[in-house]
């Protein structure tokens, strides 16, 4: 098996041996052409067009918003900029849950009409039909449990789920059956350290952290949040890498001074 660095193309089969091997997956989120051309060629494993777009391209308070629609043109965009990642895209709400002939549907449109590589829901034993539906028609499903943000309503909270005894141990079989109905990865979110490298050992297929720990096969992060871009949210699990808004915010007005003091264009900047 190559380097990571020498992997021309990361395949779900690629993942699978980077496990085994003991190599930590990186995942980030795109959304768009531009920022998805940056991430790929930074080498990084698998590029996830989430549901989070909701949040951070649309402003939504959740998740709960965005359509098909829009998640095949976020994911279109994404991966016309991918020569490398593997590209996950999200089913949103309501375009999987009602059967699971909806869900297998959804999941064709999004791999025909985006290019996209392999689909994520979240669920466990409940959307076992779905799951196996989508599989029936060639498409890799990637899993994800723990706190799974399409159901904040339900939960009522984002705090960290799974702490108690009885969800702890419903998790950790959901996760070998998501294994067992044919997923190749699985998102582990917000759940207890410890709990979470028991899934990761318990089980083959790599399992992919954001707030689950150490332990886990890999992990993955809101691109805009890791650069700092949004600066209202921080949770524990978050490592900002840059400070965006800052710099961003700097050269925006810069720019306003340099216009308003006639300074921008010079006379090399123009024709």
């Amino acid at each position: 098996m190559p380097n990571n660095k020498e992997i021309k193309k990361v395949t779900t089969h690629v993942l699978l041996e980077m496990k085994k091997r003991g190599e930590k997956i990186a995942m980030l989120t795109a959304y768009d052409f531009t920022m998805a051309k940056i991430i790929d060629s930074s080498g990084v494993d698998v590029v996830l067009v989430g549901d989070s777009a909701s949040n951070v391209m649309a402003g939504h308070e959740t998740t709960l918003p965005i359509t098909l629609d829009q998640m095949i043109y976020h994911a279109g965009s994404v991966v016309r900029a991918t020569s490398r990642a593997l590209v996950v895209v999200d089913l949103p709400f309501g375009s999987y849950q009602a059967n699971s002939k909806e869900a297998l549907s959804s999941a064709i449109r999004i791999m025909k009409e985006s290019g996209a590589h392999a689909i994520k829901l979240e669920g466990g034993r409940e959307v076992k039909e779905s799951i196996e539906r989508i599989l029936t028609a060639g498409i890799p499903v990637m899993g994800h449990l723990g706190l799974t943000p399409q159901s904040i309503y339900k939960f009522g909270t984002y705090s960290v789920r799974a702490k108690e005894v009885d969800e702890a141990e419903r998790l950790i079989e959901d996760a070998k059956l998501l294994e067992q109905y044919g997923c190749f990865a699985l998102v582990l979110e917000k759940i207890p350290a410890n709990l979470a490298t028991k899934v990761a050992q318990c089980i083959s297929i790599p399992v992919i952290g954001i707030g689950a720990g150490s332990g886990v096969d890999g992990q993955v992060l809101v691109t805009h949040d890791m650069l700092g871009m949004t600066n209202e949210f921080n949770p524990r699990f978050l490592r900002r890498y840059l400070n965006l808004y800052e710099s961003m915010n700097s050269a925006f007005k810069q720019y306003i001074v340099d216009v308003k003091n006639k300074d921008f264009p010079n006379k090399k900047e123009q024709y």
